[in-house]
Formats: structure tokens, C-alpha cells, sequence
């Protein structure tokens, strides 16, 4: 079908914003994530990474691709969906140890009993430990000291 002369240009299919894929990019290398989804407006935008999280900074960013789609995309492997993943319980600032510059409560590998203490978040200037739901080993830890974490946020992973 032609176009009126004076009519605006037919869209050529969605827009892909470059600067959001930049930022979901950004935020797999802060929080160690391997993959990040979003849709808007019936654009979607999945950003993964192909590489160990301990990657470097300059390879990590190389290896994030974007695949827009229009449909639905499919549903992404998610850290929330692993069945030993421990989610935040509060709103607060996280941190791995009990003070500045003390060793953390537990890094990836560490043996974990539950009930333990994984980490502490502070809310309204209060610090609630957070305990280890089920005995195991820490395969992924999914935040950065000091960084503030949300209502159900996935945290660690233990298996």
C-alpha cells in the first residue's frame, strides 16, 4: 500500500531501544545474573550472557546479546525459578558480613546448615539476618554488598 504524500512514515515494525538493552546488559554484569527479560508495549528484549559470572568486565561485555521479538517471548531460565533459590523477606540494604570489612557470612561453595546466617539486610536501621531455609552448598550469590534489594529479590542460591 502507498503512502500519502504529507503522511507520516509507515512504521517499519517495533523500535528497538539500544540504551534499555545497554542497561539490562549493565545490570547482568552488577548483579551476576545470566539472562534478563523484559517487554514493553509488546516489544520484547531477553539480554543473556553465555559466559561464567567471574568473567571480566570487558569480555562480559562483549558476550550479551539481544533478540527482540513482537510475540511473547519464551520464558527465560530465571534464578527465581530454581527450587533452592532464598529470596528477600524485606526491603532493606544488603550486606555478606556482620561489619565493614569482616569476612562474609558465606561465599559461593560454602557449606551452609539451615537455619545459619546467609547475610544481613537492614531495614528502618534495624539488621534482620537472614538464615539459610535448607542445608547445602551456595552455588550463586545474585547481589553486591551494600546494595539495596527488594520484597522477594532473589539473594543466593543454595543447592
Amino acid at each position: 500500500m502507498a503512502r500519502k504524500p504529507g503522511s507520516p512514515p509507515m512504521p517499519k515494525g517495533p523500535t528497538i531501544d539500544h540504551d534499555v538493552i545497554r542497561e539490562l546488559a549493565r545490570l547482568l554484569d552488577e548483579t551476576g545474573l545470566t539472562e534478563i527479560a523484559i517487554e514493553r508495549d509488546g516489544v520484547a528484549v531477553r539480554v543473556a550472557r553465555h559466559a561464567p559470572a567471574n568473567s571480566s568486565r570487558a569480555r562480559a561485555a562483549e558476550l550479551p546479546s539481544a533478540v527482540p521479538t513482537v510475540a511473547a517471548a519464551a520464558a527465560p531460565l530465571d534464578p527465581a525459578q530454581h527450587p533452592g533459590l532464598v529470596s528477600s523477606p524485606m526491603v532493606g540494604t544488603a550486606y555478606r558480613s556482620p561489619e565493614p570489612g569482616a569476612k562474609p557470612f558465606v561465599d559461593v561453595g560454602s557449606e551452609v546448615k539451615a537455619g545459619e546466617t546467609l547475610l544481613i539486610i537492614e531495614a528502618m536501621k534495624t539488621m534482620n539476618q537472614i538464615p539459610a531455609p535448607r542445608s547445602g552448598t551456595v552455588i550463586q550469590i545474585l547481589i553486591e554488598d551494600g546494595h539495596p534489594v527488594e520484597y522477594g529479590e532473589p539473594l543466593m542460591i543454595i543447592e
